[in-house]
């Protein structure tokens, strides 16, 4: 093959073809006497090179490039050099209005000159004639230059999709991302080399990122593609004639018409048998799926995207691999009094046992749907016959990549394959169905988000040690509180104490969650009711400074007010919580509060000077407030672009009344004294800032007597 030649470059030409900043190439220029000297042009304006420039810049690796297979990392040669193959196509481009039909004529040239490898474009694509007919001479020079220096149809087809994102195409904004790519493809890896010729079904395979990204799909017995939109599915199959990769896959607009479908087997049961299995096109050894789902939730839908990984066990084996990416909240939704389709389908999924493992994806994974967050379902065959109930590993991907950095793939990979050891709080083994009752199990109508499930102890930290510590540290900061600090009796518990979700107390009634109102920012002033919002949990305003009068909130019908006992909860960044001593307040979103149910009839004894019945309160509003606001709960948060902690899902452990008054009576005292060291320290402040202010002034003469 021959190096094509490039007309000469000038500086600003390198700069947008390497991806540089233009003074990156002054300084390339002026530091380094190895840079290649102009051929031509002005001084102003020098003209460059353009192979020159090419092999100067293979020297200097890109530090914010992707690494390679291998580790290395890409040069800015390499960038250069593509960004001379794309220029041409990007300025036509720019000079027409349909930028998908520029991809699918240009594509429909590769596809003719990689010929599909037989007659498959006269049988299934007659329009491919058509589109290299529409393509034009200035499109099918461009691309036969792209041919003749890449060397293939296929990579000069691969080139062009690239492009997608640079033409403002929507074809970019579905793709998926290259770093879930490569992780499907790891795991995809022994499914696919086996003794005998493998079966791959890629559901909404899109334009073919995930077939292509897990190798070469001519090195596997039969393929299936199933696109359902005509663009999509169009550019797909000029995409595999051009690498001759037509003949071994079939390629469809619908999972019903290739593989034969009946409408009556749309529900995976866990009773299913041999005969409720789909005919037509065998089970597959491995199933792909990374659907574009739309942004509307679809949560009551029987077409919502766990219908995708219900399709792929339908797919698969017994002992074959599923590999689906879903939204995540079709994973972190409770199941309520009404069983809507997506938790029904849930809950299918692990009855079925057939959820190996559940990977919640890095949050902003994707470059277009940077407010979603996704998950990576690990699905296996259903059995023919009953197996013994195995369990579900759930993998934050999003916590590991925080400690690991970019190699969180290998990690998740090892994980999955070579049974690593890991982090509490990044994987935990949990059973699908539960074993014997009271076992936890992922049927429990919780969520199964592992960011929401994996709550563990502080790791490395002995509690015991910790806290005689901290009271020896209080005890030497704060001499005059000694005796209460010796006072305070620590023991550990023997056997530890259990722990039960919020959601699950919401549900028995033992607590009551409080909601947040929306209420205009007009509507709020000085006088009335208190208003807590986010700006008074987070204390950027004192509590009672922001107000609602009565008749201005009596318009808002569905407001309540908070009793005194409530525990206020702003759960966004972290766990922030404030014990409501007075009651009377509204709350604003996204605080939300809880309610101890027994609290209220308990106060109320107490004013009628009745009988309490201390014993049977399980639950104080301080105690509550601290054990809400625990590390174990604090990590429990997800979200893409705001980091949340839901309530239901955060736990409390099982104490005894008693523990419970003793905890109460610690934290108020506690919080006493915090309050008198915060008075001191706030009259320090202000001592400080007057002295600092008169003489400052001219006004005062500060003298330090012996």
């Amino acid at each position: 093959m021959t190096e094509r030649r490039y007309e000469p470059v000038t500086l600003g030409e390198i700069k947008e073809l390497a991806e540089v900043g233009r003074p990156t190439v002054s300084n390339w220029r002026r530091r380094h006497d190895s840079f290649p000297k102009p051929v031509g042009g002005s001084d102003s304006k020098p003209l460059f090179d353009t192979e020159e420039i090419a092999e100067w810049l293979d020297t200097r690796p890109a530090p914010d490039a992707e690494p390679g297979p291998d580790g290395t990392l890409p040069t800015y040669g390499e960038r250069f050099r593509s960004g001379l193959r794309k220029r041409k196509l990007l300025a036509l481009a720019h000079a027409e209005q349909d930028a998908d039909d520029l991809l699918v004529r240009a594509l429909a040239v590769c596809a003719m000159a990689g010929e599909g490898g037989g007659t498959l474009k006269e049988q299934l694509y007659e329009g491919l004639l058509t589109d290299v007919g529409r393509a034009g001479r200035q499109v099918e020079d461009i691309v036969d230059d792209l041919i003749d220096e890449l060397g293939s149809a296929g990579a000069a087809a691969d080139t062009v999709l690239g492009l997608a994102g640079r033409l403002e195409s929507d074809l970019s904004m579905d793709e998926t991302p290259t770093v879930v790519t490569g992780l499907i493809a790891a795991l995809a890896e022994r499914a696919l080399y086996g003794p005998e010729p493998q079966v791959v079904v890629n559901l909404c395979a899109g334009t073919g990122e995930l077939l292509f990204g897990i190798g070469d799909p001519g090195a596997w017995g039969e393929v299936a593609a199933v696109e359902p939109d005509p663009l999509r599915r169009r550019l797909l199959a000029y995409r595999l004639l051009a690498h001759w990769q037509a003949d071994g896959v079939e390629l469809c607009a619908d999972v019903s018409e290739l593989l034969g479908i009946r409408p009556q087997a749309q529900r995976l049961r866990a009773d299913a048998v041999p005969d409720d299995r789909p005919w037509g096109f065998p089970p597959a050894d491995l199933v792909l799926a990374d659907p574009p789902y739309a942004s509307g939730e679809r949560e009551d839908d029987e077409g919502g995207p766990l219908r995708w990984a219900m399709e792929a066990v339908r797919r698969l084996r017994p002992e074959g691999l599923g590999l689906v990416v879903v939204p995540a909240w079709t994973l972190s939704r409770p199941r309520g009094g009404k069983v809507t389709a997506n938790a029904r389908m849930r809950d299918d999924l692990f009855k079925a046992d057939v959820v190996a493992a559940i990977v919640q994806l890095p949050r902003r994974i994707h470059s277009f749907r940077t407010g979603a967050e996704h998950a990576l379902l690990v699905l296996r065959g259903a059995a023919d016959g009953a197996r013994e109930p195995s369990r579900t590993l759930l993998i934050d991907a999003d916590r590991l990549a925080r400690r690991v950095g970019d190699p969180w793939p290998r990690h998740v990979v090892g994980l999955l394959h070579s049974g690593e050891a890991p982090m509490a709080e990044e994987a935990q083994s949990v059973h699908a169905t539960a074993p014997a009752p009271g076992v936890p199990s992922l049927l429990d109508g919780r969520s199964v988000l592992p960011a929401h499930r994996l709550a563990t102890p502080q790791k490395g930290i002995d509690h015991m040690t910790a806290t005689v510590e901290a009271r020896q540290n209080a005890f030497a900061a704060l001499p005059h509180l000694k005796q209460w600090i010796a006072d305070l009796g620590i023991a550990e518990r023997d056997p530890k104490a259990e722990h039960h979700n919020v959601g699950a107390q919401l549900k028995a009634g033992q607590l009551r969650l409080l909601s947040g109102h929306r209420i205009r920012e007009s509507d709020i002033g000085d006088a009335g009711f208190p208003v807590i919002g986010r700006e008074e949990m987070l204390g950027a305003l004192p509590i009672g400074v922001r107000r609602i009068m009565p008749e201005v909130l009596g318009t808002y019908s569905q407001t309540r007010y908070t009793e005194e006992g409530d525990v206020f909860l702003l759960t966004e960044h972290g766990v922030h919580v404030h014990v409501d001593d007075a009651g009377g307040c509204v709350l604003l979103a996204p605080v939300q509060g809880l309610r101890i149910t027994a609290f209220h009839a308990y106060k109320a004894a107490l004013a009628k000077g009745g009988e309490a019945h201390p014993e049977r309160l399980w639950m104080r509003p301080r105690p509550l407030a601290a054990l809400l606001a625990a590390p174990r709960n604090q990590q429990r948060g997800s979200g893409s672009l705001v980091r949340r902690v839901s309530v239901r899902d955060m736990d409390l452990p099982q104490l005894s009344p008693r523990a419970v008054a003793d905890l109460e009576a610690v934290l108020v005292e506690t919080e006493r004294h915090r309050a008198d060291v915060r008075r001191q320290l706030a009259a320090l402040d202000a001592l400080a800032e007057r002295l600092a202010a008169g003489v400052a002034d001219g006004d005062l003469l500060v003298r330090k007597r012996s």
